[in-house]
Formats: C-alpha cells, sequence, structure tokens
C-alpha cells in the first residue's frame, strides 16, 4: 500500500498543484495514497503497418516512410515514455501511479512493450485494450499495477454519430471495473474527435462523445448511486467547453456539487493560465480528470478512497528549453524531424486518499 507522513502529503501536493481545491488531513491520522493519471503518448506506433488500419498514416512510422520510424527511434520513444511514467508521483508514491490511462497507442501490443521498458518493468503494469475502429488507426488504453488494483472487467463504448447522424470513425471509450487495494471503483479512458476542420465545425462531435461519456457514467450511477468513477482523457476541448460543462455536467468546486453534477478540477488549471498542451502561443487543457460525486467529500472525510489533489506534470524535462517553442512539450517529432521528445501533451494526474484505520 501506498503510506506516507502527513507532511509529505501536504508538501508535494501545494508544490504541485496549489491551486487546485484545498482539502486538508488530520495530522493525527495515518493515511493510504494511491495515484491515477492519463498520458496522451503521442502517436505510440509500432514500425509495422497494420492492414486493418490507416495505412497512410502507420507507413509514416516505419523505416520507409516520411519520419524514417526505425526500431532504433521505437526503442528511444519507449525508453522516454516509460521515463515520464517512471517518475510521476514517486516523491508521494514510491511504485508511482497504480492506474494509466493513456491515448495515441496503435495496438495492445506497444503498451506491452512500452510495459517492459526497464525503468518500469519492475512495477509490472498489465494492460487492458480493446481495438477501435478509429481512422488513424489509434486506440485509448489502461496500464495498472496489479499489486494495486485487480481487473473485474471491461467494455468498449463506440462513438459512432453526432448531431444530424453522420457517421465517421473515432476512438471507443473505454470502461474499466476493478478494485483498488479492495476498493470498487470505475474508470474511464477517453480521446474525444479532434478539431480538424476547426473548433466551430468539429464541435458537434465533442459534444456527443461528451453526451456518451455522461450517458456510460449515468447507467454505472444507476446501477450504484455512490459509485466512485474517475472519467479521463484527451478531450480536445478544454474545461469550459460547451462538451465538457453543459454536455458533461461538470462544475468547478466541489462546493457546487450535487448528484446531477460532475467534479472537473482541472477547470480551475485552466483558468489560471496552466494548460497540457500549447499551439499558436495558446495553452489549451485538453488532458482532463472528472470525478462523480462518490470520488468526492466535502467535510474531509476520508473514510474510503476520495480525491484529495489533481496535478498537471509539467516538469522542466518535458518542455522545450530553446527556441520559438521554449516551455512548449518537447515532442518526438515536428513534421518528418525526429526530436528524440516525449509527446505534445504534459500527463495529469491526482492522489487519492483513504484513512487508515487502527
Amino acid at each position: 500500500m501506498y503510506i506516507k507522513s502527513l507532511l509529505t502529503i501536504i508538501g508535494i501536493s501545494f508544490i504541485t498543484s496549489s491551486i487546485a481545491q484545498k482539502l486538508t488531513l488530520d495530522p493525527q491520522k495515518s493515511y493510504e495514497i494511491a495515484g491515477i493519471g492519463f498520458y496522451n503518448l503521442e502517436n505510440l506506433f509500432d514500425t509495422i503497418v497494420d492492414p486493418d488500419t490507416n495505412k497512410i498514416l502507420q507507413e509514416d512510422f516505419t523505416p520507409f516512410g516520411k519520419k524514417d520510424f526505425n526500431s532504433e527511434r521505437y526503442a528511444k520513444k519507449l525508453s522516454n515514455m516509460a521515463k515520464v511514467i517512471s517518475k510521476i508521483g514517486v516523491e508521494t508514491m514510491p511504485d508511482g501511479l497504480a492506474l494509466i490511462g493513456v491515448s495515441e497507442i496503435e495496438n495492445r501490443r506497444v503498451l506491452e512493450d512500452l510495459a517492459a521498458v526497464k525503468s518500469i518493468k519492475s512495477r509490472n503494469y498489465q494492460v487492458v485494450h480493446h481495438e477501435s475502429p478509429d481512422a488513424r488507426g489509434i486506440d485509448v488504453g489502461l496500464l495498472y499495477n496489479p499489486k494495486y488494483f485487480k481487473v473485474l472487467n471491461s467494455k468498449a463504448y463506440p462513438l459512432n454519430t453526432y448531431g444530424d447522424g453522420e457517421t465517421f470513425r473515432t476512438r471507443d471509450q473505454l470502461l474499466v471495473t476493478g478494485e483498488l487495494n479492495g476498493e470498487r471503483m470505475h474508470v474511464i479512458v477517453a480521446h474525444w474527435p479532434s478539431r480538424r476542420g476547426g473548433q466551430k465545425r468539429s464541435a458537434p462531435r465533442r459534444i456527443a462523445a461528451g453526451e456518451l461519456g455522461r450517458k456510460i457514467i449515468d447507467s454505472i450511477q444507476a446501477a450504484e448511486p455512490n459509485a466512485k468513477v474517475v472519467y479521463m482523457g484527451d478531450l480536445n476541448d478544454d474545461p469550459t467547453n460547451k462538451s465538457v460543462k453543459k454536455a458533461m455536467k461538470t462544475v468547478e468546486k466541489i462546493e457546487y456539487m450535487n448528484d446531477n453534477k460532475l467534479y472537473n478540477p482541472m477547470e480551475t488549471f485552466y483558468k489560471n493560465g496552466i494548460g497540457t498542451l500549447a499551439w499558436r502561443d495558446t495553452w489549451n487543457l485538453f488532458d482532463q480528470l472528472i470525478l462523480t460525486p462518490g470520488f468526492v467529500t466535502k467535510n474531509n472525510n476520508f473514510d474510503s478512497y476520495r480525491f484529495f489533489r489533481a496535478v498537471v506534470y509539467n516538469k522542466e524535462y518535458l518542455k522545450n528549453d530553446t527556441g520559438s517553442y521554449k516551455g512548449y512539450p518537447h515532442r518526438t517529432y515536428v513534421g518528418p524531424n525526429f526530436m528524440n521528445g516525449y509527446s505534445d501533451h504534459f500527463p495529469v494526474y491526482m492522489l487519492i486518499v483513504k484513512e487508515m484505520k487502527k
């Protein structure tokens, strides 16, 4: 189990997420801590073209494609992604994150290859993945540490239509139900449709994605009124966009919550100018963690796992340190040029806390 002193918990949380919702812990009590995160891995492809998906995009990620993506570069990409995962949250949790939702992965094999990288191999991360019909050939998935999390079941929910009923191919939303240290909870991993064609023109697709996400959550809550659900992903919209605020029915502050609302701790970060990706000198916060009331406490009651802090993991080593894009996420590729970076997104994660009974 993840156990740290109160002083350490408060110190780390204050440094990394000082603008997040303020919750306090009793210095006379001991607490168990776990971490749940999300990371867009930015085109984690292997070097082999899958005939069932987008050949044009995948051919770019081969030794013969315009990106000259060979086995050496694939190994570097895996190593860089594993490096980030190995470091997230270790100040508070020696084993790092118990659960990590991911997006922009080609298939199950790339996640298995990632889990086998030396820097995280000892954690024995296992994979939950369902192949989705996305036109680009990318999926979402979940890595979990079986030392702490037991998978009970999983299901992929397709998103096929929006607005006027037009059909399109995009990523499924992945629901994983399991037990974290014996406590039942649900994780939904999503990667909403992009803004290609313009934000306004493409917005109905993300609204449809938000409505699907809310429908999945509603169905869980109908069976389990106090269900602990975390909805995570690259939403390709900010916390204040209609797809999140209206379709998902989110609120910024815990005190605004009721049984019909979801808590989005990322909205406060966004309003304070903190993002997870940058475009044309503007920061967006597409990578989000959204929680049901069952995961949230209004009175510092941590009798079971409850949300404690959210973090945008934007360490300096993940950023460009020079040039026009100084401070932006340090990417793997810029156009056809291999930069040996990480991702065009910063990861996000949250700490959940439970009081240890004597």
